[in-house]
């Protein structure tokens, strides 16, 4: 089996894009971002919030898990695959790590407060209407990281660094080489 990584962090963290540079350095790579899978409920969808029901974590669990069994079919394949998602309670990585198991390369990217919020600026105005709920996630989510101690995981202060740094300092620190 090839290798996966779950790269999570706050909004505008750089996740899928980091995720997409990161399996481009493969010969064989495949990006699965998880939003895109939690978005392919066409009704029912429960939209996030800050207000956590039962219903958004049975979703939530739901699209970790096919997203973790999409990735154990692509890695059983000889693809490397990167998941990114964001960070959500104590332990997001649960979901993954039951299907994937514990080879799973856990990164966390972790661009100071300032630098998320200045890149969600830079995005322009699309999604005007979700930057203020955007902006207290990534408040959220930081307050959160403070709070929870990341054992296991590879944190990447992407702040300073541009995208292919970041790539760098992820296989460097999951001693992980390109094929």
């Amino acid at each position: 089996m090839s290798d996966a990584f779950l790269i999570l962090g706050a909004p505008a963290a750089g996740k899928s894009t980091v995720a997409r540079a990161l399996t481009r350095r493969f010969t064989r790579g495949v990006h699965i971002p998880v939003d895109d899978v939690r978005h392919m409920v066409t009704s029912g969808l429960v939209d996030m919030s800050f207000e956590i029901s039962d219903h958004l974590l049975a979703q939530l669990a739901l699209a970790h898990e096919a997203a973790a069994l999409m990735a154990r079919t692509y890695t059983r394949g000889g693809f490397t695959v990167a998941l990114d998602d964001f960070w959500f309670g104590a332990q997001p990585e649960a979901d993954y790590t039951r299907v994937l198991g514990p080879d799973l390369h856990l990164v966390l990217l972790r661009p100071q407060r300032a630098a998320a919020l200045a890149r969600l600026a830079a995005r322009g105005t699309d999604g005007d209407s979700f930057r203020p709920l955007l902006e207290q996630a990534i408040a959220f989510v930081d307050d959160e990281l403070e709070r929870h101690p990341k054992t296991g995981w590879h944190v990447i202060d992407s702040t300073r660094l541009t995208v292919e740094e970041t790539v760098d300092a992820i296989l460097h620190a999951t001693g992980v080489q390109p094929r």
